[in-house]
């Protein structure tokens, strides 16, 4: 980042006329976080922040970042993991933000958003038609046919009006099989110079207006390919903020995830069979018939050994994809038609090749040093049966964070949870930086406070808590049912439902479970609905949506649900003043992913359990916990009725993790609190 005397107001001016301009009030967390994201993008030292609800965060990082992007006529990105942030800063933080600052900047900052290929609508493919599909038609029933071909229907017509092309913004949405016939991913696409629509097509639009914006607002996802690949996704950036942070690993490991399936090479074999030799299309079929016949005879769950018989139909897969590659041979000159269909021939065909090489390399004779986890998924004899599906992913994605993002760009990471156990460096590591920040020391006569490079130093970064505008230990209370047993694995016991009715009476409704599974909130919804004289949904019953609506609008409803409910409810005032948590979200012990990674740990001398899935646990606890604050004057109880909390080592981990509420164990105490918050509420 180059660096000058500027002539524009300060960090601190420019947010006190900002705050005032959307007429809120300065907060002092904001004030210090804006300073050290204005200090990090002059030092170019990494900033990792933990700023609680209510800070305004958003605005923390948009000023500076938008003040450097005016001043050196540069671009910065703004990652984030949920539509709802991106939304939120599109729609609202930054129209107002870029209307407040264009005086004092001397013109009005732009801003863009861009999302994947596949989310904007691809005109050639609206004008020819979508290729024969992956999957076969004919397992479709009548209905979904017809309910398919009117939701193309519509989007040929939609086609023809919108401005963008972005799937988000057609409403209502249509089903994932519509989209796939007027969209194209970025293997497919057949590029600007050869698509005869390519100077009209919105995704190129969408790039160049994100090119020339001050702000692009994008998703960790896109952030991820733009890592992946040879080719640069993103507009060329020396600043990239990532916000929801917290998210960031399993966000990138998901785009990082590989699946072969045998559908997969069969799709495969269709696309290239009219442009090859038929018996070399056929030796990529009868692999695939071979190796359908060996995951039939495998149980589903991760694999730490290669089983002969799958090594040996991987080969057979991989060469066989090989050969149909080379006698597809190179990209020539040819009309349009024909260039669509070799360019998705090919697509499929590197993605069949590419991931049966992947899966023969992951099986390192060495557990400390692999970088792969693989694992069978599928169930092809329960109820609603599923083919089975080989898996690769990542065990790490430090190594690729660490190169291709924080090696590229000074990156500030935030969210509300990010220091686990009252520190950053638990994060840190799965991020990839050293596990404590190194103090930056300018050089006595230079002309920048950018260290001098060395061969010798990792990312530099430092950490910052600038806390939150909630009183929690004076508007929360945290409930550890210490008296009860810990969980098991036969679902709730009597006495935790028990609880659970007692604690929601207490309350007057205005409870928000949270269940480690969609089994237990189903069995507490059913047993539960009986018992307590309030209503209560649970998740699934309608869309999240909805129900979280239906659930903010009378005070006396629950709400019971599992994972999206943790990190997805945002509801003030008093029809929230009771989070229940069941037991301690740790992952499943038979998580692919999460069990191969701390096996992993563990052959490298570390502590497994610690490092995986107590951090896991400990991040969405805190998530979870945080549904209750969402303004400041928000109060109620948080009870965990996993005694484990209170009794297990590892507990302090996990307190330390959370808000810092006012601690009991005494059920009668939180039902009193919850008793008189109850009488305290509007009618």
């Amino acid at each position: 980042m180059p660096t000058s005397i500027s002539t524009l107001p300060s960090v601190r001016d420019l947010l006190s006329h900002a705050v005032e301009a959307v007429g809120g009030a300065e907060r002092e967390g904001q004030v210090r976080m804006a300073e050290a994201v204005a200090t990090a993008i002059r030092t170019g030292e990494h900033l990792a922040v933990q700023a609680g609800t209510g800070t305004g965060k958003s605005l923390a990082y948009l000023v500076p970042a938008i003040r450097y992007a005016v001043e050196h006529e540069a671009t910065v990105v703004v990652s984030t993991a949920t539509i709802a942030l991106q939304r939120q800063l599109v729609d609202r933080d930054l129209p107002r933000l870029a209307k407040a600052l264009k005086k004092p900047l001397g013109r009005e900052p732009t801003f863009a958003i861009l999302k994947g290929r596949r989310n904007y609508l691809c005109m050639h493919r609206v004008h020819t038609g979508a290729p024969e599909e992956p999957e076969d038609t004919g397992l479709f029933d009548a209905f979904a046919v017809s309910r398919i071909g009117r939701e193309v229907k519509r989007l040929h017509e939609w086609s023809s009006d919108t401005e963008t092309g972005d799937r988000d913004e057609l409403v209502p949405g249509v089903s994932e099989q519509a989209w796939r016939q007027v969209s194209v991913t970025a293997r497919e696409c057949l590029g600007v110079a050869r698509c005869p629509i390519g100077t009209d097509c919105f995704a190129e639009r969408a790039r160049g207006e994100a090119g020339r914006a001050d702000v692009v607002v994008t998703n960790h996802a896109l952030l991820a390919i733009d890592a992946l690949q040879e080719y640069q996704v993103l507009p060329e950036h020396d600043l990239v903020v990532i916000d929801e942070a917290h998210e960031l690993v399993d966000r990138v490991t998901s785009v990082a995830t590989s699946e072969l399936t045998t559908s997969l090479i069969s799709a495969a074999t269709r696309r290239c069979g009219r442009l090859i030799d038929a018996d070399i299309a056929d030796r990529l079929l009868e692999a695939g018939d071979g190796l359908a016949l060996v995951l039939d005879e495998l149980p589903p769950g991760r694999m730490d050994t290669l089983p002969t018989p799958l090594g040996g139909a991987l080969t057979v897969v991989r060469d066989a994809a090989h050969a149909c590659l080379t006698a597809l041979g190179s990209e020539r000159k040819e009309d349009v038609e024909e260039a669509t269909a070799r360019k998705l021939a090919r697509s499929m065909l590197d993605e069949v090749h590419d991931t049966a090489v992947r899966l023969l390399d992951a099986f390192d004779e060495d557990q400390a040093h692999r970088l792969d986890v693989v694992w069978l998924s599928g169930d092809q004899y329960s109820a609603s049966p599923r083919p089975p599906a080989l898996h690769v992913a990542p065990l790490s994605v430090g190594g690729l964070l660490r190169e291709r993002v924080f090696a590229r760009s000074t990156t500030v990471l935030t969210s509300a949870t990010l220091a686990l156990g009252g520190a950053f460096d638990t994060l840190a590591r799965q991020w990839g930086l050293p596990p404590s920040p190194k103090p930056t020391v300018k050089a006595e006569g230079t002309a920048t406070d950018k260290p001098a490079p060395s061969d010798n130093d990792g990312p530099r970064w430092s950490g910052l808590d600038v806390g939150s505008p909630f009183d929690y230990r004076k508007h929360g209370i945290l409930y550890v049912a210490k008296h009860l047993p810990p969980p098991g694995r036969d679902g709730l016991g009597e006495r935790t439902l028990d609880e659970i009715a007692e604690l929601i009476d207490a309350a007057g409704g205005r409870a928000l479970g949270l269940f480690s599974s969609m089994r237990a909130a189903k069995q507490a919804t059913e047993e539960l609905r009986d018992r307590v004289k309030h209503p209560i949904l649970c998740q699934g019953d309608d869309s999240t949506s909805l129900l979280v609506g239906k659930f903010a609008d009378d005070p006396r409803t629950c709400l019971f649900g599992t994972l999206s409910l943790w990190q997805g409810v945002d509801v003030p005032g008093p029809s929230l003043q009771l989070v229940i948590v069941d037991r301690l979200p740790f992952p499943r012990p038979d998580d692919p992913v999460s069990s191969a990674r701390q096996r992993a740990v563990e052959a490298r001398g570390g502590n497994g359990f610690l490092t995986v899935a107590a951090t896991h646990a400990a991040l969405l606890l805190a998530q979870g916990t945080g549904r209750l604050h969402r303004s400041v004057t928000d109060k109620g109880v948080v009870a965990v009725l996993d005694s484990r909390l209170a009794t297990a080592r590892y507990g302090g981990f996990l307190r330390a993790s959370l808000p810092p509420l006012w601690p009991t164990h005494d059920p009668k105490v939180a039902r009193d609190a919850l008793r008189r918050l109850d009488a305290a509420a509007p009618s």
